[in-house]
């Protein structure tokens, strides 16, 4: 059974900064919390799913990465060294210690699992106990892009109807492109990863469906197409995701209305990565929600 899409962490030098974008875009943003390595995220959370907008904390006091030790903090640490963006992908885990030991089987992670709690704010402000245990993933042709799955222990005092109410009428996140020359060099890691089995492949691309979302592997010059531009450095990474809306005329009208610079591409609504703090963002509306008679530029 594919693992479905958690979350997407993503990196911000200035987090408030990123919060206000993210609120332009449409969403609702919650309030700041620290992790006790010193970490500090900001999340917008849908059904099912959430992003993780992330930076460093004054103070933050990073354990480095060791043997068997995965190092969250140092990885968001060094990736914001070199650029803002969609640091790492996330799948729902039922068993992290269960799903540990099944990459370390596959070979694509020797790392003990990571559990960690943090106080969690309610919708009516009180606190609330919050628990995650990690399992880590690593791809070394990938060193830019992070990867683990999330078991939640508390998940009533974490999931909110009153925190997946968008403006931009968000739903979830539909995918997650990740560009590399050479898409099939990934493709192992990414099967045993996923737990996908296999990806349909359109010429280089591979497309992963997961248990929620995909996850699209692309060659450069097609993600340009995609998503109008992409930033990469060079090297493969994560470069974009793109938001299931009820509605993409009101998407594409809130937007507007914020003056956040975006294009229709197909029936795609896209913010590029130049106006997004490096990660393109899109927003889609489900095909089974048109109306067949209705066409999108």
């Amino acid at each position: 059974m594919p693992r479905g899409i958690d979350h997407l962490v993503i990196a911000l030098r200035d987090l408030d900064a990123g919060a206000r974008f993210y609120e332009r875009l449409g969403f609702q943003v919650g309030a700041r919390n620290r992790h006790p390595w010193g970490t500090e995220n900001r999340l917008v959370q849908m059904p099912g799913c959430f992003l993780e907008l992330i930076t460093m904390g004054e103070g933050a006091e990073v354990p480095e990465q060791g043997p068997g030790a995965f190092s969250f903090g140092a990885f968001v640490r060094d990736y914001l060294a070199r650029r803002e963006g969609l640091a790492m992908l996330v799948l729902a885990s039922a068993d992290a210690p269960a799903d540990a030991a099944a990459f370390r089987d596959a070979g694509i992670g020797d790392f003990e699992p990571f559990r960690f709690e943090r106080t969690a704010k309610r919708p009516d402000g009180s606190d609330a106990p919050v628990a995650f245990t990690l399992a880590f993933a690593q791809d070394r042709s990938l060193p830019h892009a992070g990867f683990f799955v999330c078991q939640q222990h508390f998940p009533e005092n974490f999931w909110s109807p009153a925190f997946q109410r968008h403006p931009n009428g968000a739903r979830g996140v539909a995918s997650v492109a990740l560009v590399s020359s050479e898409p099939g060099d990934h493709a192992a890691f990414l099967e045993a990863f996923t737990g996908a089995g296999g990806a349909s492949v359109v010429g280089s691309d591979l497309t992963y469906a997961l248990g929620r979302g995909r996850l699209d592997v692309l060659r450069p010059d097609d993600a340009a197409v995609l998503y109008g531009s992409v930033e990469t450095d060079d090297a493969p990474c994560f470069v974009a995701f793109t938001v299931d809306v009820a509605d993409i005329d009101r998407a594409a009208g809130f937007l507007a209305a914020a003056g956040t610079p975006h294009h229709r591409i197909g029936s795609r609504v896209v913010v590029p990565a130049s106006a997004a703090h490096g990660v393109a963002v899109a927003f889609e509306q489900s095909l089974s929600d048109l109306d067949p008679a209705r066409s999108l530029p």
